[in-house]
């Protein structure tokens, strides 16, 4: 199987800056789109920014200017350098990607564990 497992979570202080990283390891065929979603307490997940294969890039309203997805095919990990953080950016952190398992034809969904971001002075 397969596993995504993010990391760089922690404390920062309002206008300062954090990188997330994201790794896929197991039984990895390909990787397609690789998202960063977010989870504040008490509100839905949104998705915050997603790369293709290609390195195309999207993100949401709120954070655009301030983060930065980047991705390492080769090694598998895709990253989210975030800067000018803000109090309202605090929130779990989740990678996703679609994966294709060696041997398979299907593409699957994953999650990672998610890694909590909090910004407070």
């Amino acid at each position: 199987q397969v596993q995504l497992v993010e990391s760089g979570g922690g404390l920062v202080q309002p206008g300062g800056s954090l990188r997330l990283s994201c790794a896929a390891s197991g039984s990895v065929g390909s990787i397609g789109a690789m998202c960063w979603y977010r989870q504040a307490p008490g509100k839905e997940r949104e998705l915050v920014a997603r790369i293709t294969r290609g390195g195309s890039t999207d993100y949401a309203d709120s954070v655009k200017g301030r983060f930065t997805a980047s991705r390492d095919n080769a090694k598998n990990t895709v990253n989210l350098q975030m800067a000018s953080l803000k109090p309202e950016d605090a929130a779990v952190y989740y990678c996703n990607a679609q994966i294709l398992l060696v041997g398979s034809v299907y593409w699957n969904d994953y999650w990672g564990q998610g890694t909590e971001v909090t910004v407070s002075s």
